[in-house]
């Protein structure tokens, strides 16, 4: 059991672990699969490229498809479905048969209330993947002092206690950024623009991603701080 935690505690899983929260971080912030969900728009009035799932129009449409239009409640809707992360979100184009999306930036739906937020989110998810990138590095010239120069383990020693501070940090940082996002999205969805009005949502993989990252990160971060401790104490 003694000779697993010390693999456990080895600088060579602490720097796999950062890596693994690095990569995964990284993966969850450039997706738009944060928040899925679908929209509920007006049936869009029939046109030479769209004939299905829409208003017929006399003269556009095939005259046989003509009827008149008693539609009430939900059937004069579609629910085009969407997906959002932090940068962009994107829909389903209900003006064309074949199934296309569209994008536009997050921003765009952002409501002036929550423009500073936005932009607070944004800063402190680049942050933490800048840390963890400063952390990787950090114990990659660890590995490396602890190979060829055994005779200066102190200063690797050294590098290994600000990698686990960045760690730590960074994973703070992140989580406190995450959690902005989900507070700026759910604000957006009720008092965003009218063309974007969710009819429901839920999370998707990037955001669980996005929290498994933290807890590989915290765990890699506790790891190297108590590496350094058991070495240095």
């Amino acid at each position: 059991a003694m000779a697993l935690l010390q693999q456990m505690r080895s600088p060579r899983i602490s720097f796999l672990q950062t890596l693994a929260s690095l990569f995964l971080g990284g993966v969850a912030l450039l997706s738009s699969y944060w928040c899925v969900g679908k929209q509920k728009v007006p049936k869009p009035l029939c046109t030479p490229t769209k004939h299905t799932n829409c208003i017929p129009v006399p003269g556009v449409s095939n005259s046989s498809n003509i009827q008149f239009f008693w539609e009430t409640g939900d059937d004069r809707f579609v629910f085009p479905t969407f997906h959002t992360g932090l940068f962009i979100t994107c829909e389903e184009n209900v003006y064309a048969d074949e199934w296309e999306e569209k994008c536009r930036g997050f921003y765009t739906l952002t409501p002036d209330s929550e423009k500073a937020m936005m932009w607070l989110y944004l800063s402190l998810e680049l942050v933490y993947i800048s840390l963890l990138l400063i952390s990787c590095t950090l114990l990659s010239v660890q590995l490396c002092i602890r190979a060829w120069f055994p005779s200066t383990q102190r200063w690797g020693q050294l590098l290994n206690a600000f990698a686990a501070i960045f760690t730590v940090l960074g994973g703070l940082l992140g989580m406190v950024g995450h959690m902005m996002f989900m507070q700026v999205f759910q604000t957006s969805a009720i008092l965003g623009p009218e063309d974007f009005k969710p009819h429901s949502y839920g999370y998707s993989w990037a955001f669980y991603v996005a929290w498994l990252a933290f807890t590989v990160c915290m765990s890699a971060g506790v790891s190297t701080l108590n590496n350094y401790t058991k070495r240095v104490l």
